[in-house]
């Protein structure tokens, strides 16, 4: 991937919204797991990360496994953003599903944030058969200079057990028909687009739509959203999704492999972008 001048989407008009959810690897260096040299390692990671989200600047940002101590690595790349939501095993403790918002941009009239299991206020509660800790992030939004509200939701479902997400998903549904208001979803699903349980649930007979499809416009090929530092491949699986309820409509969608001049990337994850409008 050539090193960009220019930002893949950056900035949008007022009457837009820029839409990003990224998962941004956790820092295993912290316990001695990587060495410099390493493509996983956090420090060498951290600038890349703060260059590519000062470049691309989204109004609105759901991140995936950031720990504590990554949090201000997001905070120096989006200094006029402020964070919602906290670790999921209660506190600082744990990866951190936050969404950031402009703060210039909106306001928060409320949010919550509950925990995928058959207790969703109990901090750190598990019962879907899965053995790591999944939450969701809820956040309820005013435009300043609008007025216009939406609910943003932003979420990490399982890794390993396929009923954890099947039913995260259906909590998520659930989550969703509480409100009327034009809602996105951001999040690593841990699934594939298209033919998983998690994604027939949101979207193939569930109340979303995925910007990847419904936008009018693609900035870039399909790429699989995990390429693991590695090259990405064209056609591979998309199981990091940005889905909006039929109120929003989706104009241009992107998936950002971006690596440096070096070939290093800032996350095994490749982020996907959307430029949004609220009705």
């Amino acid at each position: 991937m050539d090193h960009p001048t220019q930002p893949l989407i950056g900035t949008v008009t007022p009457d837009q919204l820029h839409v990003m959810s990224m998962n941004i690897r956790y820092d295993r260096s912290r316990d001695a797991q990587t060495a410099p040299g390493d493509a996983d390692h956090w420090p060498e990671r951290r600038p890349l990360l703060v260059a590519l989200l000062s470049r691309e600047r989204p109004d609105l940002l759901g991140v995936q496994e950031a720990l504590y101590g990554q949090l201000p690595a997001l905070e120096e790349a989006l200094p006029g953003h402020r964070r919602i939501g906290f670790g999921r095993e209660g506190g600082s403790h744990g990866e951190h599903a936050a969404i950031y918002y402009d703060a210039d941009r909106f306001e928060v009239l409320d949010w919550d944030q509950f925990w995928l299991s058959d207790t969703p206020e109990v901090i750190g509660s598990v019962t879907w058969g899965h053995s790591v800790t999944r939450i969701v992030v809820r956040a309820h939004l005013r435009e300043r200079h609008s007025g216009r509200e939406l609910i943003m939701l932003n979420t990490h479902l399982d890794h390993e057990s396929e009923q954890a997400r099947r039913r995260g998903a259906q909590a998520l549904r659930e989550l969703i028909a509480q409100s009327s208001l034009p809602t996105v979803l951001t999040g690593d699903f841990n699934a594939a687009a298209g033919s998983s349980d998690a994604y027939r649930t949101l979207v193939t007979e569930g109340p979303l739509a995925d910007v990847w499809d419904s936008a009018a416009e693609r900035l870039t090929p399909a790429w699989g959203t995990f390429p693991d530092y590695q090259d990405p491949v064209e056609g591979g699986v998309r199981i990091d999704w940005v889905l909006v309820t039929e109120q929003v409509t989706a104009h241009r969608a992107a998936l950002n492999a971006w690596r440096d001049e070096n070939g290093a990337a800032p996350s095994d994850h490749a982020p996907v972008q959307a430029v949004l409008s609220l009705p």
